[in-house]
């Protein structure tokens, strides 16, 4: 028998009913699903140890409690209420109108460049999971020789002075702006997220070449009066060297620029990875450097698969001509290549995972903490490493911030394909962070929590990705994974407080620290927490921290060092001290 549900959208969907198995889990019995020429066994599971057991269902959605009896839901969402259409992937990609842009060889002093043993690896679309480019695969040997370019490349671009690499900063600045529509749709199409927040990251990334362009000229050193007479000490600030920078996926373009901006700027030559799943942006970067005027060497591009990931760090982080290493990512990944890094004393900058809290006083502006909390935590589908991830909410105020939460959500959030308008959310970008998503969201039911929106893995139209409902899920926990472990996907739990001191000792009871929120109207207030909360940035009444002007980074396990700003460029720099005896 076919049950029926009236999904959050208010249009009518189908759950089809399943067994329980005895080893105390779920177990869907695989189906065939025919999706054009392609016809593939799907099944997903809860396995004995709780993890989840999963092929590449696309669409099956996790245990949810229902009545207290857990069911997995066949779910299919459309968005804003149409049909999405099929979306060819390869074909989009064909409408970038610059086709240079498109870029899939690795760019080492100043040439487009295959991998000296021919290796590649293929970059998929993760709204559609069709492969759109095979890239270069680079290993430690091409790693090497691209250090070696760098390193070449240094003595002179290092003598240039601030003002002439400031020139060439501004070029680039403008060919990114010029071409944000061209980037935007490249970078939608290898990490997913809608095209409007595409262009946003492009503008945001385009304004940290333009932020180290300016700070170029002003790299100041210091006067300081000697202790003894006849003598002199100045101070001056000389670009580190040769870095090594490691990027993420979830910010294709931004996190490249704001670690080459500021080393371009300070003098240094770059040697950088982006991530194995979005490549294409960076290259495309790299595509408009050149024509900005970077000389050769000045920055190299070395894309590499999964496969090479780890041998393509190591040469980074212990090669000793490389004197910097700046890596954004997950803390376990940074205190491994921190360690590694310590075998030649590099200089490091780490902008490592965090666990956001989001609090609403009993004073605060409900709608406007409403709406910032859906921006901010469903923005790129939750995958930002400053995302709300802890909402705790006054229980004098919990059940009305819940409706305003819930009604906001519904009215802004459309899933679907990046391209596709009218879409605010986008897939996932990989199948490991949809699987800890769902097992985040099952050991929350299982404790006790309500899920009062979303709740479940998703087929949107024709579209095979990881595609998971923006969820909200009530009366949460501390004591499940997700209080204590960043889920970096669109699942957002709220718990209830009931005093100041108890609210800020549960959001700095985690190990990490990057960014925190808090809404509330009295000022005292306002002063108290910002300064108790143990993070390295603050938003207060604002879901939003992320500015070129502001730097950017965290404490405890969220890292070390700062990014933007002008405290952004002093990472590359070292501070050389000149005694002087007249």
């Amino acid at each position: 028998m076919i049950k029926r549900i009236i999904a959050p959208s208010g249009t009518l969907r189908h759950v089809t009913p399943v067994r329980r198995s005895k080893a105390a889990g779920l177990r869907l019995k695989p189906r065939q699903v025919q999706t054009g020429q392609i016809s593939r066994d799907y099944s997903i599971g809860l396995g004995k140890n709780g993890a989840i057991n999963a092929g590449r269902a696309s669409w099956w959605s996790v245990a949810r409690r229902t009545g207290g009896v857990p069911t997995l839901q066949d779910r299919q969402i459309s968005g804003s209420g149409q049909a999405q259409a099929d979306v060819d992937s390869v074909e989009e990609l064909g409408k970038v109108r610059d086709k240079r842009l498109v870029r899939t060889d690795a760019y080492v002093g100043g040439r487009w460049t295959a991998a000296a043993k021919g290796g590649r690896f293929k970059v998929a679309d993760p709204a559609t999971l069709q492969t759109i480019a095979e890239v270069a695969d680079m290993d430690a040997e091409d790693v090497a020789q691209a250090v070696r370019e760098a390193s070449k490349a240094l003595p002179a671009w290092r003598a240039t002075t601030g003002k002439q690499r400031a020139r060439v900063l501004r070029k680039w600045y403008d060919l990114v702006m010029e071409n944000k529509a061209d980037l935007a749709r490249i970078m939608t199409l290898e990490c997913g997220k809608p095209l409007a927040e595409s262009e946003g990251e492009v503008a945001y990334a385009a304004s940290f070449l333009e932020w180290f362009g300016e700070e170029a000229k002003r790299t100041y050193g210091d006067t300081i009066p000697a202790a003894i007479g006849g003598t002199r000490i100045s101070v001056i600030k000389q670009a580190v060297g040769v870095v090594g920078v490691i990027t993420p996926y979830n910010f294709p373009s931004a996190m490249i620029t704001r670690k080459i901006g500021a080393a371009v700027a300070a003098g240094c030559t770059v040697v950088a990875r982006p991530a194995h799943e979005t490549p294409l942006s960076a290259l495309a970067l790299c595509e408009l450097a050149e024509r900005a005027g970077v000389p050769p060497g000045v920055v190299n591009m070395v894309t590499s698969s999964a496969a090479n990931t780890q041998a393509v760090g190591l040469e980074l982080t212990t090669n000793a001509a490389v004197r910097k290493v700046s890596f954004t990512g997950s803390t376990g990944v940074g205190k491994m290549l921190m360690a590694q890094s310590a075998s030649t004393m590099k200089k490091v900058s780490m902008e490592l995972g965090g666990n956001a809290p989001f609090i609403v006083f009993e004073d605060a502006d409900i709608e406007l903490a409403a709406r910032a909390l859906v921006a901010c935590k469903f923005r790129n589908a939750g995958q930002t490493c400053v995302c709300a991830n802890r909402v705790y909410v006054h229980q004098a105020v919990y059940d009305a911030f819940l409706e305003a939460l819930v009604a906001a959500a519904r009215e802004t959030l459309r899933a679907g394909h990046g391209l596709t308008a009218g879409t605010t959310v986008g897939p996932m970008i990989t199948h490991h962070g949809l699987e800890k998503t769902l097992d985040h969201l099952r050991r929350a039911v299982d404790a006790g929590a309500r899920v009062v929106l979303g709740g479940a893995q998703t087929k949107v139209g024709a579209l095979r990705g990881h595609f998971f409902e923006p969820t909200v899920l009530a009366d949460a926990s501390d004591a499940v994974p997700m209080t204590g472990d960043e889920t970096f996907g669109p699942l957002c739990p709220v718990y209830r407080f009931s005093s100041e001191e108890e609210v800020v000792r549960r959001a700095n009871a985690v190990p990490v620290g990057l960014a925190g929120y808090f809404f509330s109207r009295d000022v005292s207030r306002v002063f108290r927490v910002a300064e108790a909360l143990e993070v390295g940035m603050v938003g207060v009444n604002t879901g939003s921290v992320s500015t070129e002007v502001a730097p950017f980074g965290g404490v405890k396990e969220s890292g070390v060092g700062r990014e933007g700003s002008r405290y952004g460029i002093d990472e590359y720099l070292n501070v050389k001290t000149i005694h002087i005896a007249l």
